[in-house]
């Protein structure tokens, strides 16, 4: 009963967590992503290329790029605008301008399985491969699975015909003429929307900044971009974490012998899933990785 009554006074004085509840503005800007896709990487190098006098880290990242899921109505409603906003959210017709940030799911799989054990929603004796299965599982998370969090933000009226062909046996595309990668996205109705693979973030930081910053109509002169991508580096991402993880809402309570910042690099499923894994991902959503240039491993 207690805790009805501190959950309804917390929602009256706006002190709940915002997730869908929040107020969107018109100039609102969204880093959009499904969980562990590198939305908290495009974070900090955005931070770091907006606030270049001061060097951004896990202690204030939550009033530089607020997240909807711990961040109170009420202090959103005190944000300078134009607010830059990160959220793990399914399509929302809301948002007018959008970053979707994508990664390969297979990838998605491994760092998300290290992290719902950080978190402790899982012990250590529970497999990877049980986790793939129950990833895979419509319905049990907030955020919907890689594919309906996926599948919200990129279908649209130019590209539905690659799933309709999808469901009719062909593939998306040929291997010698890949879909466009500025095709996919949640666009019409006076939506601006940017894709942003994390693989490509990866191998050219300072060219994946530069188009974010150019969509979005931020200052990123050469030695801004060179600045903000340095101090948003894995390594030091890792230093702030092992010095500021107790002032973070994500990490305050988690498990702290496995870091937040892991590997930050693509490809690691190759090795660290099965082949039964990486065929159930590629058969539930592999029309899906293909539309944003995944390659399958498998036959299935």
């Amino acid at each position: 009963m207690f805790s009805h009554l501190r959950s309804a006074a917390r929602y009256v004085l706006a002190r709940d967590f915002s997730l869908r509840r929040h107020e969107v503005w018109p100039d609102d800007i969204f880093l959009v992503s499904f969980p562990k896709s590198g939305n908290t990487w495009t974070r900090f190098l955005l931070g770091n290329l907006m606030n270049p006098d001061k060097s951004v880290g896990f202690a204030d990242i939550e009033t530089v790029v607020p997240d909807i899921a711990v961040f109170p109505r009420a202090d959103f409603r005190r944000l300078r605008r134009p607010r830059l906003i990160k959220s793990h959210d399914c399509f929302d017709p809301r948002y007018r301008r959008v970053v979707y940030i994508i990664r390969d799911p297979r990838d998605v799989a491994v760092s998300l399985y290290y992290y719902a054990k950080k978190v402790k929603n899982i012990d250590d004796s529970f497999s990877l491969e049980a986790f793939v299965k129950r990833m895979l599982v419509p319905g049990r998370s907030y955020n919907g699975t890689w594919g309906e969090h996926a599948g919200s933000w990129l279908v649209n009226a130019t590209n539905i015909a690659e799933f309709i062909l999808h469901d009719n046996g062909a593939p998306p595309h040929s291997a010698g003429s890949p879909m466009k990668m500025d095709a996919p996205g949640a666009r019409g109705h006076g939506r601006e929307f940017l894709l942003v693979r994390y693989e490509d973030l990866l191998q050219d930081a300072h060219a994946g900044l530069r188009r974010i910053a150019e969509f979005l109509g931020l200052e990123a002169s050469p030695e801004r971009i060179e600045q903000a991508v340095a101090r948003s580096s894995a390594d030091s991402m890792r230093k702030l974490e092992s010095a500021q993880n107790l002032q973070w809402a994500t990490t305050r309570e988690t498990r702290k012998d496995i870091p937040f910042v892991r590997q930050a690099k693509s490809g690691q499923w190759r090795t660290a899933l099965g082949a039964s894994s990486i065929a159930e991902i590629e058969s539930a959503w592999g029309h899906l990785m293909r539309l944003t240039g995944y390659e399958l491993a498998s036959t299935t």
